[in-house]
């Protein structure tokens, strides 16, 4: 199992905005034939700071996710919303 956790900041003012797109990743990457989990949260002591969540069955699961029409548009609709670049970081289970 792939575990992946994306750290999205908005820039202040568009946090309404990005929440949307975000939300609206969702319904998309759940029904994707590998993910086992993706889930969306916001900083509840910094409103512009959004983390998603992801188990994928494999790597290429997690691979094919990124290559989906809803996440390019999603990719898209962000990028002027964005304060900075998404931290993505993937993780392994160590024990």
């Amino acid at each position: 199992m792939v575990r992946v956790m994306a750290r999205i900041t908005a820039r202040a003012g568009n946090e309404t905005a990005l929440r949307s797109v975000l939300r609206d990743l969702l319904g998309p990457s759940r029904s994707e034939s590998g993910c086992v989990s993706y889930d969306l949260f916001e900083n509840e002591d910094n409103p512009l700071e959004f983390v998603t969540v992801e188990h994928w069955r494999d790597q290429e699961a997690a691979a094919a996710h990124l290559a989906t029409p809803h996440v390019a548009k999603a990719i898209t609709l962000a990028s002027d919303l964005l304060a900075q670049a998404p931290l993505i970081h993937r993780f392994r289970e160590v024990a």
